[in-house]
């Protein structure tokens, strides 16, 4: 049984990062590099900085933000938002990403993931796939959650995994910041279709959901935000939490 990973997630506009729910309302939480280093000292296993409105905006990732984040931590950072070629990929890595996350841009032009595969190593590319439910299964959206396509998550993450990616962010926007539970579903019927890492997003509201997650699916990491933005829980809680239930983590 392979060791799970706890990932706080950083989504970041303006140079700040933001908690929304269903990716609408986003209110101000604190300072990227803050952050970062708070939840490291916690135990956490990596960090993903998410500049979301970035793809939206149509500009460049805050990479001057990145670097200052990447600056005070020791574990893996992951960057995304805002990166539509391999230079953009090169930079966000030279700023200091360990990995690149890339969702509108792959969804665009599927090649740009094995250019980025080739180039840097499959380990250091991560696909975001931000999914919807429509009846029993559910599409992938771009932009931020802003734009709707015909792409079946499951089908995509396979494609992904095939054409180069080393990781899936799998993030279900129905349960995004309701504090309600990860999309268990949906994160097993992705999990089940890929050999490669899945980290699961969108919906934890405590350990038990973090456990329940772990224990219904193949998830490989669980990410959290609220939880940890707001104090109800510490990295450490959550570990302890897993811990006493059987659950390898760090």
């Amino acid at each position: 049984m392979l060791t799970k990973r706890i990932i706080p997630c950083l989504d970041v506009t303006e140079g700040k990062v933001v908690k929304g729910v269903k990716f609408q309302n986003l209110s101000g939480i604190g300072y990227p590099p803050d952050l970062a280093e708070a939840y490291e000292k916690q135990g956490a296993d990596e960090i993903v900085f998410l500049d979301i409105t970035a793809s939206s905006d149509a500009r460049k990732t805050l990479l001057d933000v990145v670097e200052k984040t990447a600056e005070r931590m020791f574990v893996p950072l992951t960057v995304g938002g805002g990166i539509r070629t391999k230079e953009d990929m090169r930079l966000a890595l030279n700023a200091g990403a360990d990995k690149v996350s890339v969702n509108t841009a792959a969804v665009h032009d599927p090649n740009l993931i094995t250019a980025c595969a080739e180039d840097f190593g499959r380990q250091c590319v991560v696909v975001a796939i931000d999914a919807k439910r429509e009846g029993g299964r559910w599409k992938v959206y771009t932009h931020g959650g802003r734009q709707r396509t015909e792409l079946d998550a499951a089908d995509w993450a396979y494609e992904a995994e095939d054409r180069g990616a080393g990781e899936i962010l799998l993030t279900s926007m129905d349960a995004d910041g309701t504090t309600q539970g990860y999309d268990v579903k949906l994160t097993q019927l992705v999990a089940d279709s890929v050999n490669i890492p899945v980290i699961a997003s969108g919906g934890v509201g405590s350990p038990e959901h973090i456990y329940q997650v772990f224990q219904e699916t193949n998830a490989s990491a669980a990410l959290a935000a609220s939880i940890f933005h707001y104090g109800t829980y510490t990295v450490a809680d959550v570990k302890n939490y897993l811990r006493d239930r059987g659950v390898l983590v760090r």
